[in-house]
């Protein structure tokens, strides 16, 4: 087919295409077709529980994405550095190979993907690999083998090996009719991006192994991701890194949303620590399998305040981009994540003024940024 034949072309076009959500990683595409499923229709499987293993065998798709390597540092100090796998397609830098085991993982490769988990005795999986909001849209066939052909083999592959499987879902899940100020964990979604699209599939495909098969699925709907250590790629919440950048280097910054446009966001170490919160968390304490979870929310003018604090003199000027001004306008202002609070004691640690500290702190000083008061 045309389209499958061209699929792997696409791949290595949109590697360094961005999206919006949280950074992950793309896999290529092989082939189309049915992989063999294990899964018998009468089967029931039960994870092994946490307190049941010294150590959980981790691995961890799509792992060179924006929180696949923070999130392999933090479950190696705590399980041990040879018992998480980092994995995806592409060639890792020094820095990541040489710190714990790193394997190619093709999510498109039902057999390889199994050999692994077999392998490697794997117990935990987190699955990131797919592509994001832009990406997707640029090329639909490309976004559906990948977020949702290849949630299908993790997802079989989970049950029939018993794992404990993470899989995460963003605002992007929500679309324009969905309410905003805040949004509940369950609530009308009717997203209009096929990225969006394919999170609410796989949150319902999760929920679904879980009581057909007993798949011990877990699931947190991230807000906007900021980190130090990523590149603003240009998706609709990446102005609150570029900012950053854009104040250190130049002291000049140009927003693409209203400086009124509020949306959820974290700072990446609350995102990983209740990643290894949620699924640390004991079966009985769950009433869900998809949470949403959420640290702040702010907008443009507000983020370029906190920031003048250090750079007195950032001059910030908005120039609309209508297309991602729509995408932001669809999305929730404000996460409801009393669930989270509730069921497995989820709590940030960084709100506004702590995420612009950090932020500095580690993007270093200028001779432009001043003290703060």
């Amino acid at each position: 087919m045309p389209i499958v034949r061209n699929l792997g072309r696409a791949a290595s076009q949109l590697l360094q295409s961005s999206g919006c959500g949280c950074g992950v990683s793309l896999v290529p595409v092989r082939g189309i077709g049915v992989s063999p499923r294990q899964v018998a229709s009468d089967a029931s499987f039960h994870s092994v529980t946490f307190s049941e293993s010294d150590h959980p065998r981790v691995l961890i798709t799509g792992g060179l994405g924006q929180l696949g390597v923070g999130l392999a540092k933090l479950l190696r100090k705590r399980f041990g550095k040879n018992n998480v796998i980092l994995s995806d397609i592409r060639k890792p830098a020094d820095n990541v190979f040489y710190s714990g085991p790193f394997i190619f993982a093709d999510i498109l490769d039902y057999k390889n993907l199994r050999e692994i988990v077999v392998n490697n005795r794997i117990t935990w999986l987190f699955h990131y690999s797919a592509l994001l909001s832009a990406v997707g849209e640029a090329n639909v066939p490309l976004a559906r083998a990948v977020n949702i052909t290849g949630l299908h083999n993790v997802l079989d592959i989970a049950a029939e090996h018993n794992l404990r499987l993470f899989v995460p879902s963003t605002i992007g899940a929500f679309g324009p009719t969905s309410p905003r100020d805040p949004t509940p964990d369950i609530c009308i979604q009717r997203p209009r991006t096929i990225y969006g699209v394919s999170k609410v599939h796989a949150e319902l495909m999760g929920e679904y192994y879980h009581y057909r098969y007993g798949l011990d699925f877990r699931c947190l709907r991230y807000p906007g991701i900021i980190s130090a250590d990523s590149q603003p790629g240009g998706g609709t919440t990446d102005y609150a890194v570029k900012i950053f950048h854009d104040a250190i280097k130049t002291g000049k910054f140009k927003c693409y949303l209203k400086p009124d446009t509020r949306l959820p966001m974290m700072y990446i170490d609350d995102c990983l620590k209740a990643t290894l919160e949620v699924m640390e968390a004991p079966a009985e304490s769950l009433t869900m399998r998809t949470y949403n979870i959420n640290a702040m929310s702010f907008t443009p003018e507000e983020l370029a305040q906190e920031v003048q604090k250090y750079v007195p003199e950032l001059q910030v000027t908005y120039n609309v981009d209508q297309v991602r001004q729509a995408i932001a306008d669809s999305w929730p202002m404000n996460f409801d994540d009393s669930n989270a609070r509730r069921d497995w004691g989820w709590k940030h640690d960084y709100d506004l003024p702590e995420l612009v500290t950090t932020m500095f702190s580690y993007l270093g000083s200028d001779s432009r940024i001043a003290q703060a008061n």
